[in-house]
C-alpha cells in the first residue's frame, strides 16, 4: 500500500497536466466546396480517401450550413461567431456592382472591427500559438486602414499567404510563383495547395509542445481558377472514359485533380500529427465557406455558389475530436459557421463570450453524444445584394425553409424533410405557414440590425442585366 502511496504521488503531476492540457486545432477550410465534393458525401468521381478517413474518425454532419452564400461573409461569421447580418459585412470583398438595379445595395462594411475578440484572439489570450494560412479575403480594399486588417491584426501569431485576394493572382495563379505574404515560391511547378500544406506542417513541427496550438489553413482551392498539377489532370482525363455516373456528378478533370491534391494535404496533416504524437490530442475541423461553383458539385441540391438555395449554403461539415466524439457518427442537428467559435472555446475548456460570438452556439452536446438536439431549431441567412441570384433573405425553422426575395416581395417555401432539392415551391399551397415564417425572418432582422436594401433612384430597367464579355477567339 505505502509503495502504491508512493506511486500514485509520483504520477499525479503527469495526471493532472494531461487532464489539464488543451486541445490543439486544426481547422480547414475550403473555398467553394460543394455538397458533394468528397466520397463521404456521395462522389464518386472524386477520390478522398484521407478525407473520407477522417469523416470515419469523427463525425459527420448532414445539416451543416455556411452562413452566407459567398466567402467573406462566411469567414468572418466564423471568427466572430455572429451573423453577415449583424456584421454589416453581407457580400464577397468587394462585391458586384449594379448602379441600375431596381434596389440599391445598403453601404456595408468590408472589414471586421477591432473592438471584436475573434476566435484567434480568445485563444491566444489562453496560451495558444496562433497561425493563419492561406485565403484571407478580410480587408478593406483601397481603404486608409487597409494594412490594419491582415490576419496578424485579428489575433493570429503569423500569417502566410493571406491578403485581400480571394482567389491566386500570382504570376502563376496555383502554381509557382505565387506572390503571397510569407510564402516562398519554391520551384517551378510548384502547386499552391502543397504549399500552404508544406507551411502548415512546418509549424507544427517548430511550435512549443508544450503550448496548445490552433493551425487556421483557409485552402485556396477550390475557387477558380480551375488548375491542378498536369499527372492528376490527366489521370482524371482518363477516368472520365470510362466513369457511368455522368448524370449527377461533375466530370472536369482538372477540378477532380484539386480535389485529389486537397484530400492528399489533408491526409499529410494527419499523417504529421501522427507522427508528433499529437493525434490524440488534436481536434480537427474541415468544412467550406459556401458552394460549389458549379450545379454537379451539389449532389442534387438545387443551386451553387452565389444562390439563395440549398446548394449555395449547405456543406460537408466533419469534426475529429479524439476520445470525445464517437468515430464514424453521424448527426443531422442543423449546425452552421457561427458555431466554431463557442465550439472551439468549450473545448478548450474556457469560458464562453456571448457578447462576441453573439449568434453561435456550442456543438460540443452533439459532438460527444450528451445530446442530439441543441437549444435552437432555427437559421437565418441575409444576402442584400446582386449576385446569381436577386436579393433575398432566408430562413430555415425546422424542416422549412422560407425565402424571401427583396425586389417584389416573392416568397418560395420548401419543406426540406421531404423535399431537400428543393423541387416543389409549396409558398401558394402552404400561404399561412409561410407568412408565419416571414414574420419571424422580419423579426429577427431588426433584432440584429440587418441593413435593409432601397429603392435605387438610378433605376433602369433597359441596363439591369449587365454587358456579358465578348468571347475570346481562339
Amino acid at each position: 500500500m505505502k509503495m502504491l502511496r508512493i506511486l500514485s504521488m509520483l504520477l499525479l503531476p503527469t495526471m493532472l497536466l494531461a487532464a489539464d492540457q488543451k486541445p490543439n486545432f486544426v481547422f480547414l477550410l475550403v473555398d467553394d466546396l460543394g455538397w458533394a465534393d468528397f466520397g463521404c458525401y456521395g462522389a464518386e468521381f472524386h477520390e478522398t480517401p484521407h478525407i473520407d478517413r477522417l469523416a470515419s474518425q469523427g463525425m459527420l454532419f448532414r445539416n451543416g450550413y455556411a452562413a452566407c452564400t459567398v466567402c467573406s461573409p462566411s469567414r468572418a461569421a466564423i471568427l466572430t461567431g455572429c451573423y453577415p447580418a449583424r456584421l454589416h459585412l453581407t457580400d464577397w470583398i468587394t462585391g458586384h456592382k449594379r448602379p441600375y438595379a431596381k434596389l440599391a445595395v445598403p453601404k456595408w462594411t468590408t472589414k471586421m472591427d477591432h473592438e471584436r475578440v475573434l476566435l484567434p484572439e480568445a485563444l491566444r489570450e489562453a496560451g495558444y500559438a496562433t497561425a493563419f494560412l492561406g485565403k484571407w479575403h478580410l480587408m478593406p480594399i483601397g481603404q486608409a486602414d487597409f494594412d490594419q486588417h491582415y490576419p496578424t491584426s485579428h489575433g493570429f501569431d503569423i500569417n502566410i499567404g493571406g491578403r485581400e485576394w480571394g482567389q491566386p493572382k500570382g504570376p502563376g495563379k496555383y502554381f509557382s510563383p505565387f506572390d503571397m505574404p510569407n510564402l516562398d515560391d519554391g520551384e517551378a511547378g510548384d502547386f499552391l495547395t502543397d504549399k500552404l500544406t508544406d507551411a502548415a506542417v512546418g509549424f507544427m513541427e517548430t511550435t512549443d509542445k508544450a503550448n496548445p496550438f490552433l493551425v487556421y489553413l483557409s485552402y485556396y482551392t477550390l475557387h477558380g481558377p480551375i488548375m491542378a498539377p498536369p499527372e492528376l489532370v490527366a489521370k482524371y482525363k482518363q477516368k472520365a472514359k470510362t466513369f457511368e455516373n455522368r448524370e449527377n456528378e461533375y466530370l472536369n478533370p482538372a477540378r477532380a485533380g484539386m480535389v485529389e491534391s486537397l484530400d492528399t494535404s489533408v491526409g499529410r496533416i494527419m499523417a504529421k500529427l501522427d507522427e508528433l504524437g499529437l493525434a490524440d490530442n488534436t481536434v480537427v475541423i474541415l468544412t467550406g465557406d459556401n458552394g460549389g461553383d458549379n450545379d454537379k458539385t451539389t449532389g442534387g441540391l438545387k443551386g451553387f455558389k452565389g444562390f439563395s438555395h440549398e446548394g449555395g449554403t449547405r456543406e460537408p461539415f466533419l469534426v475529429k475530436w479524439p476520445g470525445k466524439t464517437k468515430p464514424g457518427s453521424t448527426c443531422d442537428e442543423m449546425v452552421i459557421g457561427t458555431d466554431f467559435y463557442p465550439t472551439l472555446l468549450e473545448m478548450a475548456s474556457l469560458s464562453s463570450r456571448p457578447e462576441q460570438h453573439q449568434d453561435g452556439l456550442s456543438i460540443v452536446p452533439l459532438l460527444t453524444g450528451e445530446a442530439t438536439r441543441l437549444k435552437r431549431n432555427v437559421l437565418y441567412w441575409h444576402y442584400p445584394h446582386y449576385h446569381r441570384t436577386k436579393p433575398y433573405g432566408a430562413i430555415r425553422h425546422g424542416g422549412w425553409k422560407l425565402i424571401e426575395f427583396f425586389e417584389d416581395g416573392a416568397l418560395e417555401l420548401y419543406d426540406l424533410q421531404a423535399d431537400p432539392n428543393e423541387t416543389a415551391d409549396l409558398a401558394a399551397s402552404h400561404p399561412e405557414k409561410a407568412q408565419k415564417l416571414l414574420k419571424e425572418l422580419v423579426t429577427w432582422r431588426q433584432s440584429v440590425g440587418a441593413q435593409e436594401m432601397t429603392d435605387n433612384p438610378q433605376y433602369d430597367p433597359n441596363k439591369v442585366t449587365p454587358k456579358k464579355r465578348p468571347k475570346r477567339r481562339k
